[in-house]
């Protein structure tokens, strides 16, 4: 079975609670009041404590396929992806890597892969859709010079696939031994990702810096694990500045300074930008009614 988050109880840092009712006792569409869960999703702990989830399960698919597909570039792996979200196949998940990084998940994890961007593709459905999706994919690929290994059908073979992006960070420490990483993420729309992310990789190599590349492109967004030497200031300061143009490539591209790492600190400059000043003043204004002492990660977004 595979869960999802249906329901969230939320406790502000006064005691107050903001809880929305249980399964069973909840429309799954309502229109009551502000959509308090989307607020706190994300909030990076500034506006209150998450206490408890309610889970809702859904049955496996009756068949499962996961490949990996090798291209002849990033832009190649990336707009099949755009190719593929445009013929609406029915992906699970697709998962991007450039050759930096699937050269680092393929030694770190024992598999050899190929040393080329690279796609690991899930689909699921009943075993008769399963086949016309399988076939779909595969031409698509091939449009954009892609090949890719057998299918993997069974469980352990899937795992194994995965687990290689699973570690993907600690396979992106591996290459510089003995050095720090610092992961950033955008998100744009994806009509626009085949150019950022090409881009994006150009950028790190005019910079000089590791930067493998790995993302949920299916949604638009993309992640960049820089490894540095901490001791040097000139190699973070370089770290500093292109995390600052990617986001501001992002922006240009009318997406998000940031799809999942949230703001934190470092990105505090590029969120006015992306929201305006009217905008950062409301989000301010929520802040203070909801922690009115500023108790909630102090400093952090705001």
């Amino acid at each position: 079975m595979r869960p999802n988050v249906l329901n969230l109880r939320v406790v502000l840092p006064d005691g107050r609670l903001l809880h929305t009712a249980g399964p069973g006792r909840q429309p799954r569409k309502r229109a009551a009041g502000y959509d308090l869960t989307s607020l706190f999703v994300g909030s990076e702990g500034t506006l209150g404590f998450l206490t408890q989830a309610t889970l809702r399960l859904h049955p496996l698919p009756e068949a499962t396929a996961v490949t990996v597909a090798s291209f002849p570039s990033v832009g190649a792996a990336v707009a099949c992806t755009v190719q593929v979200l445009q013929a609406a196949v029915p992906v699970a998940r697709i998962e991007f890597l450039d050759e930096v990084m699937a050269d680092a998940c393929g030694r770190f994890s024992g598999t050899g892969l190929p040393v080329a961007a690279t796609l690991l593709l899930e689909l699921h459905g009943s075993r008769h859709s399963l086949a016309e999706q399988q076939q779909q994919m595969e031409e698509i690929m091939q449009q954009n010079g892609g090949s890719s290994l057998a299918w993997a059908e069974g469980l352990e073979e899937r795992e194994r696939l995965w687990s290689m992006r699973h570690n993907a960070w600690y396979a992106a420490l591996a290459l510089r031994p003995g050095c720090q990483g610092y992961s950033t993420d955008v998100c744009v729309p994806i009509s626009r990702l085949p150019d950022v992310v090409v881009e994006t990789k150009q950028d790190l190599q005019a910079s000089g810096l590791t930067g493998p590349m790995v993302g949920h492109v299916g949604d638009g967004n993309f992640h960049c694990i820089l490894v540095f030497n901490s001791q040097d200031p000139e190699e973070a300061q370089r770290i500093h500045a292109f995390t600052q143009r990617l986001g501001r490539r992002a922006l240009a591209a009318g997406g998000t300074c940031t799809g999942e790492h949230g703001v934190g600190l470092g990105k505090r400059a590029l969120l006015q930008e992306e929201l305006g000043q009217e905008g950062l003043d409301t989000l301010r204004s929520i802040k203070a009614a909801l922690d009115p002492h500023n108790l909630m990660n102090p400093g952090k977004v705001l």
